[in-house]
């Protein structure tokens, strides 16, 4: 059985609207190139990430927000223990490539 060493991403709360996820990884965890088919806002919490796109690397910090484009492919790295929300469109998936 193969071992998972990515973050652990769960539904917190659907509204009718939008969705609110949690993501909550340890360093060296790696969520593969996926994308989401709704826009996401990023909110981290805890710890710090490297969120890798086509146009370039962010890294992401306690307090940081960022938002990710629909369908906008990407990867991110956990560099230290990390704790975020993601709020999008509650029909969005996200897609794993």
């Amino acid at each position: 059985m193969e071992t998972m060493n990515r973050p652990r991403l769960q539904v917190m709360v659907k509204g009718k609207t939008y969705k609110v996820l949690e993501v909550i990884g340890l360093p060296g965890m790696v969520m593969p190139h996926h994308h989401s088919t709704g826009e996401a806002v990023v909110m981290v919490k805890k710890g710090e990430a490297l969120l890798k796109m086509c146009d370039g690397e962010h890294k992401l910090g306690k307090d940081s927000v960022f938002i990710i484009p629909a369908k906008k492919e990407h990867t991110l790295t956990v560099l230290k223990e990390f704790k975020a929300v993601v709020t999008m469109p509650v029909n969005a998936e996200i897609r794993f490539i």
